[in-house]
C-alpha cells in the first residue's frame, strides 16, 4: 500500500522542500499524508477543473508545479478560486501537493527538462547557490574510519559535482577520561586514554544534515560522538536557477526562433531585434527569468529564453543577448512530463496521468 507521505517523500528527494525561496508554498497544501493513494493526476496549475478532472479520474492525489494558496487564507467560503479549489478538493478527499521553486532549482528540475526539449548538451546551473553547503568533521578510531565513511557516503555526504564518496582524513592521536556513569567503548573510567584516530571531513547538502548526522552516529563506535559542522559559502553547483548549454550545430537568428517554436509547441514569441549573430550557446528559465539576465551574457550566451517580461525590460539586452519571452505557461507546461517521468520510475501500483487541462489563463486573439 503507497501512502501520499510515500509519494511526497520521494518527490522531495529530487527537490527537497528547503530549496524553496522564502516566498513560496511548496510541499503538501491539502490532504492527509497517511491516505493511500489511488491515482496520481499532474499538472503545472490546480483549477476547479482539474480537481473535477481527478475526480472523474480516480486520482486522490493532484500535484502541481504552481502551488494553489500562497497567501495565508482566513476564510474558506469561496470567494475566488483558490477557496473554491480547496474546498472541492477537501470535499472529495483530494489531495494537493505542489513542487515550485525547489524543482525549479535542481539539475533534473524544470530547467533541465526545457534544455531538454531544445535538445542542449553540457547543461549546467545558470546561477548557483551559495551557502546550502556545510562541512563535517568528526574523529573515529582508526580501525572503524571506512566504517563510518561508507555510512556517510550512504546518507548523502561527499558529493562534490560528479564525484562521490569526496572526503579528506589525516592520523592522529585523540585523548579523553571518562568520567561518571560513562560506559566508554575505549578506555576505563577516571583513566586519561590515548587512540589512534582520523579525522574525517566530508561536505554536504544543509537539507542532509540530520540524515547524515543520524548515520554518523550509528556507525561511530563511540558512547559520546565528537563532530562540528561549519557552514560554507561556496557555490552549489548542483542547485540554482536557470540553466544553460549548447546547440549541436550554429544556427541562424531565424532559424533559431523556428526551432524554438517547433521544439516548444509555442504559437508566437516575443523577441528583441536581430543582429545577425549565430546562435549555440542558449539560456533557459522557466517562468519570470529576467533576474538572470546578466548571468546569461557574462557566460556568453547567445540567447535566453524565458517569460514574463516587461516591455522595458527588453531593453536590458543592449543587443549583447537576444531575448525570447515564450510565456509563462509554455515555458512550464513540460514539468507535468517531468514529474510523470520521475514517479513512474519507482511506483507502479496506479496510475499516473497528466492532466489534459489547458490552464493557461493568458490567451493570443
Amino acid at each position: 500500500m503507497i501512502l501520499i507521505k510515500d509519494i511526497t517523500n520521494y518527490m522531495e528527494r529530487l527537490a527537497p522542500l528547503s530549496l524553496q525561496e522564502s516566498y513560496d508554498n511548496a510541499g503538501l497544501i491539502v490532504g492527509d499524508p497517511s491516505e493511500e493513494v489511488k491515482g496520481i493526476l499532474c499538472t503545472l496549475d490546480c483549477t476547479e477543473v482539474v480537481v473535477e478532472e481527478a475526480i472523474q479520474s480516480g486520482c486522490n492525489l493532484i500535484i502541481a508545479h504552481h502551488p494553489i494558496v500562497f497567501k495565508g487564507l482566513k476564510k474558506l467560503n469561496g470567494k475566488n478560486y483558490v477557496e473554491r479549489v480547496v474546498i472541492k478538493a477537501i470535499k472529495n478527499d483530494i489531495a494537493i501537493y505542489a513542487s515550485h521553486t525547489n524543482l525549479d532549482h535542481v539539475e533534473g528540475g524544470v530547467n533541465f527538462k526545457i534544455a531538454e526539449k531544445l535538445g542542449l548538451q553540457n547543461v549546467r546551473i545558470l546561477q548557483p547557490k551559495k551557502n546550502l553547503l556545510k562541512k563535517l568533521v568528526t574523529f573515529v578510531p582508526v580501525e572503524h574510519g571506512q566504517k563510518v565513511l561508507d555510512a556517510l557516503y550512504e546518507a548523502g555526504a561527499g558529493q562534490i559535482g560528479d564525484y562521490k564518496n569526496c572526503s579528506f582524513r589525516v592520523e592522529g592521536t585523540g585523548t579523553f577520561r571518562p568520567t561518571g556513569g560513562a560506559n566508554p567503548f575505549i578506555g576505563t573510567v577516571d583513566q586519561d586514554e590515548e587512540v589512534k584516530e582520523f579525522r574525517i571531513e566530508v561536505i554536504l547538502q544543509a537539507h542532509q544534515e540530520y540524515m547524515i548526522l543520524s548515520a554518523l552516529k550509528k556507525a561511530h563506535p563511540y558512547e559520546e560522538v565528537a563532530y562540528y559542522l561549519s557552514n560554507l559559502e561556496n557555490d552549489l553547483a548542483q542547485v540554482g536557477a536557470g540553466a544553460i548549454g549548447s546547440l549541436d550545430e550554429v544556427l541562424e537568428e531565424t532559424s533559431f526562433l523556428q526551432y524554438l517554436k517547433d521544439a516548444m509547441a509555442l504559437s508566437t514569441i516575443r523577441h528583441t531585434p536581430l543582429s545577425g549573430k549565430k546562435i549555440q550557446k542558449v539560456a533557459v528559465c522557466g517562468g519570470a527569468g529576467g533576474f538572470l539576465l546578466n548571468d546569461a551574457i557574462r557566460q556568453g550566451a547567445d540567447v535566453f529564453v524565458t517569460a514574463d517580461y516587461k516591455y522595458h525590460e527588453f531593453f536590458d539586452a543592449e543587443n549583447k543577448i537576444i531575448i525570447c519571452d515564450i510565456g509563462h505557461y509554455e515555458s512550464e507546461v513540460y514539468t507535468k512530463e517531468l514529474i510523470i517521468s520521475y514517479l513512474s520510475e519507482k511506483f507502479s501500483n496506479f496510475a499516473i496521468l497528466k492532466s489534459q487541462v489547458n490552464t493557461n489563463p493568458v490567451q493570443y486573439f
